[in-house]
């Protein structure tokens, strides 16, 4: 790829979270992250597999608020009005037996293959 249309593309990052509701102290992460990510002019998206998916599923992240940081929902929702991407692991809804309807609105349930794309395609990756 020429240098110049590479300057002209958005650099691409890409936050994997495999940690759940069981684990609250690491789900904040990936938000906060990709909010400031995405505040740098940076395309950023979370992909969400295995018991990450609990965090994402609906009524779940409002009910997770740890010290003085504001409900994950209110994080999550932050992150989404920056420009933050989330994306929820088909096979990993069918591994814990959750529907594709279980998940916020902002949430895309997709394929294996897409985080195999989404990991050629980033620049950077950073796993939870």
């Amino acid at each position: 790829m020429r240098q110049v249309d590479r300057l002209a593309q958005k650099s691409k990052i890409l936050y994997v979270q495999t940690s759940g509701t069981d684990t609250p102290e690491r789900l904040y992460a990936p938000f906060i992250l990709g909010a400031t990510a995405a505040a740098m002019g940076l395309e950023a998206t979370v992909y969400f597999v295995i018991k990450a998916i609990t965090e994402v599923k609906r009524g779940e992240a409002e009910k997770i608020k740890l010290g003085a940081f504001p409900s994950l929902r209110e994080v999550m929702d932050q992150a989404v009005d920056a420009g933050v991407r989330l994306m929820v692991c088909e096979q990993s809804c069918q591994l814990l037996g959750l529907d594709r309807g279980d998940f916020v609105e902002d949430a895309a349930v997709v394929g294996a293959a897409t985080l195999n794309d989404l990991l050629l395609e980033s620049d950077a990756m950073l796993s939870f």
